[in-house]
């Protein structure tokens, strides 16, 4: 074993030959932890605790309750904030920004790249400040000064604009991956694609909220103080100003320390992430679980498939509004109006995927279907000639997140090794930072009002989305037969509170990916 690990783990570890793996890579058996100041933040709960305790499954639904009260509700409403913001950029773009700060020819498609653009630049520094500092103070901290920023957008020039843009899309950069962190804490392997689906679904809730708002400043945009979009943007930043606060106040940087749980219950958790072989989290960055993450094949199946799938994603948020309006035909108000269903489609199409998530045991099956039927939607915004038909392609799409449900649960429930997970869910959400850089580079002006090239470009990455799905199933099914039969073969031997040593999911061979 490398002099690393042992310094980081400070546990004498005996190693095994380990297929791709070589005998210094990964540990079969791991003696009783002698040192808990580099384990998982979990061991000092872990130590002292009887192993083989079973279940109470009253008390552990208790638990989730918990959590679906007070962490859950959280997460969907900084969600909802985020994704109202997003709409409310394509809701500005038809109520006067375009004019108000004097875009031409392929300006406007900045809108959307300067905020990835930004989003992609400090996605690691964000992830590697959540490892390294409290987890919800930090995210409250970005959460508090993303709303300030993003009430200045109301700003009086483009070069302005964009500069806030890519400010606001490197704050928005931790709550991601954050999410994928808390979701794994609190929940079972099993539920936690469902509650990721749930807190995912709020983004239809902040597109029903923000064309309501929008469509109520049109209309009384001449009575206004200020021009419509602008007072979208500073609500906004209000809202989220709020939340930040409320989410510093709420939720706890990990489950030993929620005020809402007592001390029976933060047992419970030890047993809940026993099962899950993972821990909540370590606050010291080994750089071999760097270096792992970077060349686990798993990583770079899920980067790709996250460009291909936001590519379509990028395009259509950034340029909804102006496709309703010019290739459907539809007034400003009309416009406003006609965004309200994609987000009630989004809602209810992924609260649907979460609901039938539990009883689906192929994940990739659940991502191929989403994926499939914004495949659907996207050729009948290409191809399609009755503006109606159009229309319902549109709505179709906004089911496509339903891929990126599935990858976040992935995240969170297949990645081990807290340093891993961070740098495997930062290299996915850098994925979806190119994706949405790409996406609004390929609507030209010389396309416009119909934009058919863009929405071609939409059906050919939904394609290449659905080749990438069951590549990663077959990898981690081959992995899987390859641990049960080592374990058949009795050379992997269970030690005492191995689960919170902060083994990577390649180096505890008693981990098994959930398909």
């Amino acid at each position: 074993m490398t002099e690393e690990k042992k310094e980081n783990y400070k546990v004498d570890v005996e190693d095994v030959e380990h297929g791709s793996l070589s005998q210094e890579d990964v540990p079969c058996s791991l003696p009783q932890l002698l040192e808990s100041a580099d384990a998982d933040d979990a061991f000092e709960y872990a130590k002292n605790l009887d192993q083989d305790t079973e279940i109470d499954p009253i008390a552990d639904r208790k638990l989730t309750w918990k959590a679906d009260m007070i962490i859950f509700p959280m997460m969907a409403l900084v969600y909802a904030a985020q994704f109202l913001d997003k709409t409310s950029m394509s809701y500005a773009a038809v109520m006067g920004l375009r004019t108000d700060l004097n875009m031409r020819g392929d300006m406007y498609s900045w809108s959307g790249t300067s905020f990835y653009l930004g989003y992609l630049i400090f996605e690691y520094p964000a992830a590697w400040l959540l490892q390294k500092y409290p987890l919800a103070k930090t995210m409250a901290i970005f959460l508090i000064l993303w709303g300030f920023v993003l009430t200045m957008t109301s700003v009086a020039n483009y070069p302005g604009y964009i500069a806030i843009r890519t400010i606001l899309g490197m704050l928005e950069s931790s709550s991601s991956i954050g999410f994928m962190l808390l979701t794994s804490q609190y929940y079972h392997r099993k539920d936690q694609s469902a509650r990721t689906a749930f807190w995912v679904a709020c983004n239809g809730v902040g597109q029903i909220m923000g064309g309501s708002m929008a469509y109520g400043l049109a209309k009384r945009e001449a009575s206004l103080p200020l021009a419509g979009w602008k007072l979208i943007f500073i609500i906004c930043g209000v809202i989220t100003i709020f939340l930040g606060l409320l989410f510093w106040l709420v939720v706890p940087d990990s489950p030993f320390k929620a005020w809402f749980l007592n001390d029976a219950e933060k047992t419970l958790i030890v047993h809940r992430l026993r099962k899950n072989q993972q821990g909540v989290g370590n606050h010291t960055f080994k750089k071999y679980q760097f270096i792992e993450a970077f060349t686990d094949i798993r990583t770079w199946i899920m980067f790709f498939s996250s460009v291909a799938l936001n590519i379509p994603n990028g395009g259509i948020g950034t340029f909804s509004s102006l496709l309703i309006a010019g290739t459907m035909g539809y007034g400003e108000l009309m416009t406003l109006l006609m965004g309200l269903p994609a987000g009630a489609c989004e809602f209810v199409g992924l609260i649907l995927f979460g609901v039938i998530s539990p009883f689906v045991k192929n994940r990739m099956v659940l991502a191929s279907i989403s994926t499939i039927i914004a495949l659907i939607g996207s050729c009948l915004m290409s191809f399609a000639g009755p503006p109606k038909a159009q229309l319902a392609g549109y709505y179709l799409m906004m089911v496509s997140p339903g891929a990126m449900i599935v990858m976040f649960s992935i995240v969170s429930s297949n990645v081990a090794g807290y340093t891993k997970k961070t740098t495997v869910g930062a290299i996915y959400l850098i994925g979806y930072c190119v994706g949405n850089l790409i996406g609004p580079q390929t609507f030209k002006e010389e396309d416009s009002p119909g934009y058919r090239p863009a929405k071609i470009v939409m059906v050919a990455f939904y394609v290449v989305t659905l080749v990438t799905l069951p590549l990663l199933y077959i990898v981690n099914r081959r992995e899987n037969r390859r641990r049960d039969k080592l374990a058949e073969e009795g050379m992997v031997q269970h030690q005492k509170n191995s689960e919170f040593a902060d083994l990577t999911d390649k180096e505890n061979l008693e981990f098994r990916y959930v398909l």
